[in-house]
Order: structure tokens, then sequence, then C-alpha cells
């Protein structure tokens, strides 16, 4: 079977294996930090510290639920700042999740949904699987309306935060995470971030929020692709159980979606870098996970659906300044913006050295290429028409590079929870449009959004900048 029954059933026991994979990866740990100590090699042989993390990874995996989910917000979230070999083997859970079996879920959507169990004909084959839920097409019997239910596994929600302490300790254990008041916060957001995702009630009304807004938002009007979010089905709804509309469509990597003319594909990246900077600076709400799988996109291409609103994070005020200011400053080369941005992101230390300043100023410039002015495009990213090609680009492939040898900086800070998500975000929206192919300037996207929310100095600096 692929999860216990009872999730809880066995829990300590599920914790002592976390630990326990925790202190054995600790000790090798241990004794490759000395074995460098000794030959003077900043490098080492990593080979030990990556059969102890696929051995936790797998450890993770074979325990399933929470610990899965964990594990992947953990490989997401903190692979430029965790250790090379654990976000590697982290990774790897992101295809071991497996449905529970129909005789242990349905008298979980019994007690979920009560006399409304009856009403409809739910098909015992789940639809998907991932580590907190798993869905189901149905279809309300008085209607023939087609419908999906996204249930929770199982007392999943009791074991969460017990589940969370058991890979921090075991995570603390080997070495792999420090104890300090920063990676303190960052934990303390990835808990809040956890326990939003298993709170369904939040999620109807976030996705309630983003149809409301993107119905009629100013930007979208002329877009030539529309984006939906499905409609819930409130008297099939609760604590446990989301009931929405079943919606067909391919993912950014299908077959069906490569096969789309360029002009197509051009729109789609375009709306998804218009949908980035929407959430960031018209919401204040931003979708944090970058999933191919949360984006279903029409047989046509013109329509995308949004999928799971549980990963939502708010932004507050003071993030979204700093952060329009750190975008402006890294598009304009401002030396003295930049890192003043920076810190106020928790990126770097009120005291980073000129050095530290430099590499990360760098790194910021790297990522920001495909929204600079067309005259400032590398010249061989560029299609006959002057408009940047983002798959051929690479640039997650070569800023990934540079951030890595970046982050082992003694200068560098662990970055605020907020920041974390939303520069995994805005990865996961480059990527996405450089899965599709597709060519268009970012400029002209990004431009009225800084213009419209960066405080009066930067947005002075910024219309100089253009002028120029």
């Amino acid at each position: 079977m692929p999860k216990n029954q009872t999730i809880r059933r066995g829990a300590l026991s599920r914790a002592l294996s976390v630990s326990l994979a925790g202190a054995r990866a600790g000790g090798v740990f241990a004794i490759d930090s000395a074995l460098k100590r000794l030959r003077g090699d900043e490098a080492g042989d990593d080979a030990r510290l990556d059969r102890e993390a696929r051995r936790f990874a797998q450890e993770l995996g074979k325990l399933k639920g929470s610990y899965v989910k964990i594990g992947q917000l953990f490989a997401l979230l903190g692979e430029h700042f965790l250790p090379a070999p654990l976000t590697r083997a982290l990774h790897e859970l992101e295809a071991q999740t497996e449905p529970l079996p129909w005789v242990d879920m349905e008298p979980h959507f019994r007690a979920a949904l009560g006399a409304q169990f009856d009403e409809l004909d739910i098909e015992p084959q789940a639809l998907a699987a991932a580590s907190l839920a798993q869905v189901h097409r149905a279809r309300i019997k008085s209607t023939g309306q087609e419908v999906v239910l996204k249930a929770q596994y199982p007392e999943l929600a009791a074991v969460l935060d017990d589940d969370f302490n058991a890979v921090v300790r075991m995570l603390r254990l080997a070495r792999w995470i420090p104890a300090s008041r920063d990676f303190d916060s960052w934990l303390a957001t990835l808990h809040e971030q956890l326990h939003a995702e298993m709170d369904y009630p939040r999620e109807q009304a976030i996705a309630q929020t983003f149809a409301s807004a993107l119905e009629h938002h100013a930007h979208l009007t002329e877009t030539q692709v529309a984006l939906k979010v499905p409609q819930f089905w409130q008297a099939y709804c609760g604590a446990q159980v989301l009931t929405l509309d079943y919606v067909e469509g391919h993912r950014a990597g299908s077959a069906a979606v490569a096969a789309l003319s360029q002009d197509t594909r051009n729109a789609l990246g375009r709306l998804m870098l218009q949908l980035f900077f929407i959430e960031v600076f018209d919401l204040g709400l931003v979708q944090t996970d970058p999933n191919f799988g949360n984006y279903l996109i029409s047989d046509s291409g013109d329509e995308v659906t949004l999928l799971d609103f549980g990963s939502v994070m708010a932004l507050d005020d003071a993030v979204r300044s700093a952060l329009c200011e750190t975008i402006v400053a890294g598009l304009q080369g401002d030396d003295a913006l930049l890192p003043d941005a920076l810190i106020r992101l928790v990126c770097l230390p009120p005291d980073a050295e000129s050095h530290a300043q430099e590499t990360f100023k760098t790194f910021v410039t790297n990522l920001l290429e495909p929204l600079r002015s067309a005259d400032q495009l590398p010249a061989e990213y560029l299609n006959h028409q002057g408009e940047y090609c983002w798959g051929r680009s690479q640039l997650i492939n070569r800023t990934g590079r540079h951030v890595a040898r970046s982050m082992t900086s003694r200068q560098f800070a662990i970055p605020s929870g907020d920041f974390a998500m939303v520069a995994r975000k805005l990865t996961g929206v480059f990527t996405f449009i450089a899965v599709l192919e597709a060519e268009f300037n970012g400029e002209e996207i990004a431009a009225p959004f800084l213009d419209g929310y960066a405080p009066k100095s930067c947005k002075a600096k910024r219309t100089v900048g253009r002028t120029q």
C-alpha cells in the first residue's frame, strides 16, 4: 500500500527514522569537513555527502505525506543556500507521490462531505496525487456537471507540526542548516507556508480574490490570452475538501503546447510575465509554487487556467517597495541604490564588504537580463526582429552557476522567507517562458508596473535611465 492507512500510526517510528538518517549524515558531514581542513581543500569530495543526502531523501519518500512536502519546500526555497548534495537529493522527491487507495479515501470523503457525498459520483481512481492531497474526478448526479475534488490525506493535519520539527531536528543534527536567528526566521516562513497549504477555506477565498481581480484588470483587457480561475462548488467544499470545475488543458512542457504557433507561444509567455508583476505589485498576493501543473493551457493556446491557490503568500508594502527598488536599481546599474535595496531584502548584511556587494550586484544584473531595454539585450540571444529568445538564452542555467558560487561567500545573509519565495517564483516564470521558446522583450511589460509602484526617488532614476 503506498501510504499508511492512518498517518498518525507509527508517528514515533517515522520521526525516529528521520532522526537516524540525520545522525548518520551528520557523522559523514563531520568526517568530510575534517578531511577538507586537513587537506586544505575548499571543494573536497561530495561523494559521501551525496550518498547520505540521497538516503535521507529516500527515507522521507518512504514516509510520504507531509515529510515529502517539507522536503520539497526545502529543495525549492533553499536551493541557493543549502548544501548542494541536500538540494539535489530533495529535488528527487518531486516524482515520489502516489495516491492513497480508494478504500482509505472513501470514508474520508464521506466524513468530510456528509450527506452531500451521495450527490456525487466520484471516480475511485485518483486523477492526480501530491504530497498533501490527491484529486478525484467526479460528476454532480443532478446536473451532470463535471467537477474535481481535492482532498487532504486523512489525519495529516494532526501530525504536520511534529513532522516539520522532526525534519528540522534532522537537518540540524546533520549540520546541513545553521542554528541562527536568521535561519529560524526562514524556517518560520516555511512552517507558515505549510499550514497555509492545509487551510482550504483560505485557499478558496484567495482563488476568488484572484478571479475578481483578474476579470477586469487593466493590463489584461487587451491580451490575446484569457486567464481563468475555476469555479468552486460551495456545497461540496469544507475544511478538508475542495470541489471545483473540471478543466482540461496542457502543461507548458507538453508536445501540444510546443506545436502551437510562435505568435501564440509568445502571447502565452507575455501573459505569464504580466501575471507575475500583477501578483507582486497590484495584488500583493504571489502564487509561490511555479509547478507547470498549476497552469493549464487550452488546445488553441488562447486560455490559461490557474490552479492551486494554497501556496499564495501576501507581500507587505515594505517588501514590495524594496523589491521594486532592487529591480529598478539592477536594471539601471545603480551602484548606490542596489546594495541598500538588497540589505532591505535581507540579502546582504549592512556591513557587507565591497566584494560581496559586487557579487550580488552581478547576480541581480544577470537575472534581470530579459527586462532590459532592447539596446541592452545581448545580441546573441535576439531574433531577426530584435526580440529576446528566452529558450536560447539559457538564462536560469547561467544565473544558477553564478549564484552557486556567490552563496558560498561568508558575506551572504540568509534571505528573508518572503524574498526567497518571490525569487523562486520569478525564476519559475522565466523557466516557464523559456520552455515555451517564447520570443519577446520583457521591458515593455515590466516598465508600467515599476513606474507605478516605485518611490519618487527610484522613479526619477528610472526615468532618467530610460531616456539616456
